[in-house]
């Protein structure tokens, strides 16, 4: 196995990139004007609940140009999946695309062809507020990592990736991905997320967060005229506690006043880009998570990435090295929390990881 364990300190990474000069080569682009967007419809898509949609409509945007071997497939794909709640079009935040997008960078878009899907349920994809509410079907993870396979193969006609990173929720995708199909990616990526069934603490804020939606009166079953605010204040309350960098933050807003208007104005603006029904079956669709028994199946190279600041997956379980030791060729790295990490959410500023992601593409080479 190849060195299964890996404590890096965030502060040697941040000098780093503190210490390199501005140049035309790394100077911030706009890279939505260069964004390709496009829907994948997937006909008689049939969930594992035994429900079933006609068309299951697959968001995703690409950036970069598609490469081809002899026979005419693609060789230079990289899938990158977003969280619970997220989107595609999260991974062209600065501190992820400015990073990684860039001439001589490790996603170099002149070299690499990038996707970013939406999930079910998110984004522009198919999800209950377009109209069947809590008659959509009550789809999982094992759904949606089917979802982004027929997108790929049906609509993009990519049957074999570079890469495939996946964040938070997205992590979890990327161990499924490992065992369904232990052949399509030529290297995994997860980062912020543990291999193991959702219980504990970590189902209970999401079973909190659920339920206070449907406590509020306004949701009336999920056939609300206008959002049911309370409810979603409560679950969007606990998303923010769930995801926060105490250390940043104890930094950033070190008095009274300074936090209290912080997070009342981050819960009201989150609160605003919210549906209720959405939040619920995005929170619900981890039910069936449980990647633990087969870990042994996933044989791609695989660097997996935690921070110790993250609330959601904590470090001290004692539990990843375990299972990293499982791997075939997997590297677990624990990212030690600084006033500068950025706790669960650490897994999309790249600066922290970037590294660990050069190295994973150098050996997993083919």
């Amino acid at each position: 196995m190849n060195r299964p364990f890996r404590h890096i300190a965030a502060l040697g990474v941040l000098a780093a990139a503190w210490a390199a000069p501005a140049t035309a080569a790394n100077a911030e682009v706009d890279y939505a004007t260069r964004l390709s967007e496009g829907d994948v419809i997937l006909k008689n898509f049939t969930f594992a609940s035994g429900e079933t949609l006609a068309e299951l409509r697959m968001h995703y945007a690409t950036l970069g140009t598609p490469q081809r071997d002899a026979e005419g497939r693609i060789t230079n794909a990289v899938m990158v999946l977003h969280g619970t709640g997220g989107s595609g079009r999260q991974f062209l935040a600065p501190q992820f695309a400015q990073e990684l997008y860039g001439p001589g960078q490790p996603l170099d878009i002149t070299k690499y062809f990038i996707i970013l899907p939406d999930n079910i349920g998110h984004g522009q994809s198919s999800k209950p507020s377009d109209g069947l509410r809590m008659a959509f079907p009550k789809y999982d993870y094992a759904d949606m990592v089917e979802a982004q396979r027929r997108m790929l193969v049906e609509g993009l006609k990519v049957t074999r990736l570079r890469l495939l990173i996946g964040t938070s929720m997205g992590c979890m995708h990327g161990f499924m991905w490992g065992e369904l199909h232990p052949d399509f990616a030529q290297a995994l990526m997860p980062m912020a997320c543990l291999p193991m069934e959702i219980a504990g603490h970590n189902r209970m804020w999401r079973k909190a967060a659920m339920h206070g939606i449907m406590s509020d009166p306004a949701w009336n079953n999920g056939n609300y005229e206008t959002q049911p605010v309370l409810g979603l204040r409560t679950a969007v309350s606990l998303l923010q506690v769930a995801g926060f960098a105490p250390l940043y933050l104890q930094k950033q807003y070190p008095n009274r006043a300074s936090a209290d208007a912080y997070i009342v104005e981050r819960i009201e603006s989150d609160i605003a880009r919210r549906d209720a029904n959405d939040l619920i079956y995005q929170l619900d669709a981890s039910r069936t998570y449980d990647p633990s028994k087969d870990l042994e199946k996933i044989i791609a190279p695989m660097t997996w990435v935690n921070s110790s600041d993250d609330f959601i997956n904590p470090w001290d379980y004692g539990l990843a090295e375990k299972f990293a030791a499982r791997l075939k060729n997997g590297r677990y790295v624990l990212i030690k929390a600084t006033d500068d990490t950025r706790g669960h959410s650490t897994h999309t500023w790249a600066r922290f990881w970037k590294d660990e992601l050069i190295d994973l593409l150098k050996r997993s080479e083919k």
